[in-house]
């Protein structure tokens, strides 16, 4: 495989789990959020116009599977694939990374950490 064709998945895959809340999204699937309701709570500042784009992004890339559920009223579940699934190390290392170097608006930054330009 050529160098660009690594670089090029690799930016997609970048761009797709690191458009604003997908990464959350995905987050809070696997910890067990999976109606609308219950991830929109776990994610404060998210909107859902935004949520919905996100869910229906994440499903067309084969992320998220869409589950209408036969009860009453009917009931709509999101679970990752096994495509989706494969991220969790990922994002597991993502987030160790992001706890030791990226600090939170307010604390105090030390000179190890990430200072990013807005």
């Amino acid at each position: 495989m050529s160098l660009d064709q690594v670089c090029t998945r690799f930016h997609i895959a970048l761009e797709l789990i690191g458009a604003r809340w997908s990464g959350a999204v995905i987050h809070m699937i696997f910890k067990g959020a999976h109606r609308y309701a219950d991830v929109k709570a776990a994610i404060p500042g998210i909107n859902d116009t935004m949520l919905a784009r996100r869910l229906r992004e994440l499903e067309s890339a084969g992320l998220v599977e869409r589950r209408v559920l036969a009860t009453s009223p009917v009931r709509v579940e999101y679970h990752l694939t096994e495509m989706g699934q494969e991220l969790r190390p990922v994002l597991d290392e993502l987030v160790k990374w992001s706890h030791k170097w990226i600090p939170l608006p307010g604390e105090e930054e030390s000179d190890s950490t990430v200072t990013l330009v807005s």
